[in-house]
């Protein structure tokens, strides 16, 4: 298995990819491939998550040396956004420049645009950010969702 990873990573990948192993069979569903990647802190659009599984069939189940090829290209794939990404696009929502939207406004957006969620994933990933007048810090719930802690202004 050829791979740019270093034996650090690769066994990180080994360990959480384990975890998805639910029949312990040392396998998982073609299916949880999105939740794999993110779990390995790669955030893969549902673009990228189909072309890395596009020749697999929907009830396919592989191993982790199978695994590894689709991360490299999850990880090399150039639809993934950064936070500044997010943040400016964010940036358009806040009216008054103060680093707070409307949690309404963001729950719509979250619901109706792009890869769109669910509203009891929009309930999840809102919990603890909305402050009493309804709003939130986008960069701080930014930081959280793609778990960006080494980022600086």
């Amino acid at each position: 298995m050829a791979t740019q990873l270093s034996p650090e990573e690769l066994d990180d990948i080994k360990d959480t990819f384990s975890l998805f192993d639910r029949k312990g069979d040392n396998k998982v569903a073609c299916e949880q491939v999105g939740d794999i990647l993110r779990a390995c802190n790669l955030n893969p659009t549902l673009d990228t998550i189909k072309k890395v599984t596009e020749d697999k069939p929907r009830d396919h189940r592989f191993t982790c040396e199978q695994f590894i090829p689709m991360y490299n290209d999850a990880a090399k794939s150039k639809d993934q956004g950064t936070i500044d990404d997010y943040l400016e696009g964010l940036k358009v929502f806040d009216k008054e420049n103060n680093g707070e939207i409307s949690s309404a406004e963001l729950r719509h957006v979250l619901t109706t645009l792009g890869e769109r969620l669910t509203e009891d994933e929009v309930e999840a990933v809102l919990a603890g950010f909305e402050d009493a007048a309804g709003n939130v810090n986008y960069e701080e719930w930014l930081k959280h969702v793609m778990k960006a802690q080494s980022y600086d202004d």
